[in-house]
């Protein structure tokens, strides 16, 4: 029967997704996140928070758990050591906890499921909340916390207490006696299949997305599809530089970005550089690492005179059980990941910038 339904529903399902919902467009996402922006600065606390954040303050963005139902389609199952590595040092470090939705993977499973499946990582992220040092924010696989009347007692339920979920938060610095803010939001706006009026939402969450799932159709999405990653980020990219002291911080994609480059080249720059310098150790390391097939990323939304102010923070459900994710603190930004061999998990540093260098007076050529 369902290869049936496949066959007769797969394509007008995969023409509807590719007109109404992923497929990019610059200016629908442009305006999504020019709203946002502006209703989080009109009313803080009702979309989004504002925080003015210190130079002593410590903060870990990490997005798209994708948690599961420990079946054969559970995309976070392999990553959960390093994920509960991960929390485990940014609680003890004192961090703050940003989390840029897309954490529960609803699309596919029941709520009661996942939860049930995943039991110590709420119980890690639990240990954030009572620090009130958590923020959770939705993305578009976890709707149902923006639009289920139902979420706000789920939500007392797993964490012990009454949590609020916003659409995006605005981080706010004082770096080099200027005002820098960085704009945290999952990326999906503009997405119409997802970041439409209240009754689409509903629609795609409790009846679109089981549909897709029950017929195991995957249309083209910036999360599985590498050509729409790229022209995602682009247009990411290409809001932020139109604004003034000013980042963007998203996930979506599962495609790192830092300083508005894409892992992949940031590593083709440094072996540029390597070669050039007669640095063979660091050369043959990095020819290792993408001849591995480890970095994630095709093409840039770079282009020249470009500034550093896009940023994204990649997943935590690659292939591998790697993570990877964004800090701030003490007047730097990094792009890290964390890897688990063997048991033992370590954190690694891929990327580090001076939050100066997001200032539009350091526009980088």
């Amino acid at each position: 029967m369902r290869k049936l339904l496949q066959k007769l529903f797969s394509g007008t399902v995969i023409r509807l997704a590719n007109k109404y919902s992923s497929r990019p467009d610059a200016l629908r996402v442009h305006e999504a996140l020019t709203a946002l922006y502006n209703r989080i600065q009109q009313r803080p606390g009702v979309r989004g928070l504002i925080l003015d954040i210190k130079h002593t303050d410590k903060i870990i963005i990490l997005s798209d758990q994708h948690k599961g139902t420990r079946n054969n389609s559970d995309d976070f199952s392999s990553s959960e050591p390093s994920y509960l590595a991960a929390l485990h040092y940014y609680n003890e470090q004192e961090y703050l906890y940003c989390n840029l939705g897309d954490s529960e993977e609803l699309w596919k499973n029941q709520l009661f499921g996942v939860l049930s499946s995943n039991t110590a990582t709420f119980e890690a992220e639990k240990c954030f909340i009572r620090r009130k040092a958590f923020i959770k924010i939705f993305g578009n696989h976890d709707l149902y916390w923006d639009n289920d009347p139902l979420a706000w007692f789920q939500l007392n339920r797993i964490y012990g207490e009454n949590l609020k979920v916003y659409e995006g938060a605005i981080f706010r610095f004082s770096i080099a006696n200027t005002p820098l803010s960085i704009f945290l939001t999952h990326g999906h706006q503009g997405d119409l299949q997802s970041d439409g009026n209240w009754f689409s939402k509903w629609f795609v969450s409790n009846v679109w997305a089981p549909f897709q799932s029950f017929l195991s159709i995957n249309p083209n999405t910036p999360a599985y599809d590498n050509q729409l990653k790229s022209a995602h980020n682009s247009i990411m990219y290409s809001w932020t530089a139109k604004q003034s002291n000013l980042a963007l911080i998203t996930g979506h994609t599962h495609q790192p970005v830092f300083n508005s480059l894409t892992h992949l080249e940031r590593v083709y720059l440094k072996l540029d550089d390597a070669r050039l310098n007669g640095d063979k150790a660091t050369a043959q390391a990095l020819e290792a690492e993408l001849l591995a097939g480890k970095v994630s990323g095709e093409s840039s939304p770079r282009i020249d005179n470009s500034k550093n102010t896009y940023f994204n923070s990649g997943c935590c459900c690659y292939s591998d059980g790697d993570i990877t994710g964004i800090e701030i603190g003490e007047g730097m930004i990094r792009l890290v990941k964390w890897k688990t061999n063997e048991g033992d998990t370590r954190r690694i540093l891929l990327e580090e910038a001076s939050l100066e260098l997001l200032l539009d007076s350091k526009l980088n050529p």
